[in-house]
């Protein structure tokens, strides 16, 4: 199988900082496809948490407070934004304090639960989707038509990560910003349930000091290339203004 229930899935992987997310959206723009921004399901649930005064770690709580929620994309947005309970939070997610609570929650396998089955659920109903996260080449879509794994030295993503969060307001001293990253990376790693792996058979890019549009072509070059080997040239749909 190379594909989601409801048509082919290109996964992406990686972590933090390394890209993933402007990758994937030049990647579906290209090939006219959507695109499923997989961490920010996490943040927002980490959000969430912390709006109820629930403790991140708890997952059986998390579990039961997302149940009660809805975590959904407007998806006439390009890139798609995130919404809780109908509310964009995309900003929200984005703070120092909601991505911590998200390595977290990311860690408790009854919130992996909930949030794997939305996200198969969600390609289910995609006909061509690109997905990027931590674990969809590893475990949500093991059988994708392709599966990226990117990666970069910690000093170049927490440098992007800190570009982000003054963009937002935000003032992060950058070395500790390196700790942050470094801990997140053997969290993420080290944790028992969907830990970020290399997924075998997965085409690795080192995105550290290489132009996007680069990055984004040798992406573009493999799918297309495996587009071809599947028949399914026709597939890749109108790139994406």
């Amino acid at each position: 199988m190379t594909s989601g229930a409801g048509g082919l899935v290109v996964t992406i992987d990686g972590p933090a900082g390394c890209g993933k997310s402007s990758v994937a959206q030049q990647l579906a723009r290209r090939l006219g496809w959507q695109v499923l921004d997989t961490g920010a399901m996490y943040r927002a649930a980490a959000l969430l948490a912390l709006r109820s005064g629930i403790e991140p770690s708890d997952g059986a709580a998390v579990a039961a407070v997302i149940r009660r929620s809805r975590i959904d994309f407007d998806w006439r947005a390009d890139p798609p934004v995130i919404l809780l309970d109908g509310e964009p939070v995309e900003e929200a997610i984005r703070s120092v304090e909601a991505s911590a609570a998200a390595s977290a929650v990311a860690a408790r396998p009854e919130v992996r639960a909930i949030l794997v089955e939305s996200q198969r659920r969600i390609a289910s109903a995609m006909p061509r989707l690109v997905s990027e996260g931590r674990d969809q080449g590893s475990v949500v879509f093991p059988d994708a038509l392709v599966r990226f794994f990117l990666d970069a030295p910690v000093e170049e993503r927490a440098h992007r990560r800190l570009l982000q969060l003054e963009q937002a307001g935000e003032r992060v001293d950058e070395l500790a910003l390196r700790r942050a990253i470094r801990e997140r990376d053997e969290h993420d790693r080290a944790r028992a349930v969907a830990p970020l792996v290399r997924p075998p058979g997965a085409v690795v890019v080192d995105t550290g000091g290489t132009i996007l549009e680069q990055v984004v072509d040798r992406l573009e070059r493999e799918v297309r290339d495996a587009l071809r080997r599947v028949g399914a040239e026709g597939t890749a749909g109108t790139p994406r203004r």
